[in-house]
């Protein structure tokens, strides 16, 4: 609170000066006041979350051959391929060395791989939305949201998505591929190292096909 102090004494004479008044302010309750602020905000803001993706990667088991870990059933297998400068190609099925043109290029746009993810699991996006509706009318709870969405992420006729990215590619690329997954309801995929011949797809494709062309003469 304000305190007004008198620096004048004694009676006013005839001709004498106006006395003059020192006011100063008392912070000390404000002090308070701001602790009681910062104590409320506190207990009454929640503090941010980390947030968690989910990533299915590729079995330890030993007892699971190599060929067991790879095999996927070809109509519903795509693999991308994350290169240097944003660059983003994949194919479908199992991979033809012989034609260039097997390998598309593509990029992280709604029009790019996000297109061809829905188009190819259009049955299980559908029914995700289906559940969200659901969820959002109280028909089901929340833990039946997330069983249902599983289920149908995992049902066999959707499609497995295999990610590989070359030593050019940036962190950036793989999680906005992940990010694609997520977005696209994509509940199989998994990272795994490039092989030779998927860097000989790319190759050969950036060469429009002179690789193949030689190695067949």
């Amino acid at each position: 609170m304000a305190e007004i102090q008198d620096n004048g004494g004694g009676k006013k004479g005839k001709g004498s000066k106006q006395k003059k008044m020192a006011v100063r302010v008392d912070f000390t309750p404000m002090v308070d006041m701001n602790m009681l602020l910062i104590t409320f905000f506190m207990l009454c803001t929640s503090l941010s979350k980390p947030q968690t993706m989910e990533i299915s990667m590729p079995t330890n088991d030993e007892n699971i051959t190599e060929d067991q870990q790879n095999k996927v059933k070809a109509s519903q297998a795509l693999t991308m391929l994350l290169d240097a400068d944003n660059k983003l190609y994949y194919y479908e099925g199992e991979p033809n060395y012989d034609d260039y043109t097997s390998l598309k290029e593509t990029n992280y746009t709604a029009d790019g791989i996000r297109k061809v993810l829905l188009r190819k699991n259009y049955d299980a996006v559908k029914k995700v939305e289906e559940l969200k509706q659901k969820k959002a009318n109280l028909e089901i709870t929340e833990e039946e949201y997330k069983k249902q969405v599983s289920e149908v992420k995992g049902a066999k006729n959707t499609p497995t998505v295999i990610i590989k990215a070359t030593d050019k590619a940036t962190y950036k690329n793989l999680i906005d591929a992940l990010d694609e997954m997520q977005i696209c309801s994509i509940g199989k995929y998994v990272i795994v190292e490039i092989t030779e011949g998927d860097q000989f797809l790319i190759d050969n494709y950036n060469s429009k096909g002179q690789l193949s062309s030689n190695a067949v003469s």
